[in-house]
């Protein structure tokens, strides 16, 4: 279990631990939701399968899935270490929402 969860990990972009706490919760929810198939929703994630053939609760769970992917994501970007790694300027907004060009 570890070493899939390893392996799935490195494609989805989190830590072991991240991946086998996310199984977990996917596996609660599912249990806990009547007429949701797991094996459906998982094809659906692992893009092996059409969002529009499940059921409204299976794509609830999907939902749920990609709007924590996104927001992990998000929280991970450092815009600024990259533009400064690439030395390159960028534009950005001060706290009046004026464009501010930062040099790198």
């Amino acid at each position: 279990m570890y070493e899939a969860a390893s392996v799935a990990a490195g494609v989805s972009g989190r830590s072991t631990a991240q991946q086998l706490a996310y199984w977990a919760r996917l596996g609660r929810e599912l249990e806990a939701s009547p007429g949701v198939s797991q094996r459906d929703v998982e094809l659906v994630l692992a893009g092996a399968g059409s969002y529009d053939d499940l059921s409204v609760r299976e794509q609830a769970v999907v939902r749920e899935s990609w709007d924590r992917g996104v927001e992990r994501r998000i929280a991970a970007l450092d815009l600024a270490a990259e533009f400064r790694a690439a030395g390159r300027s960028w534009t950005e907004a001060d706290e009046h929402g004026h464009p501010v060009t930062v040099a790198h």
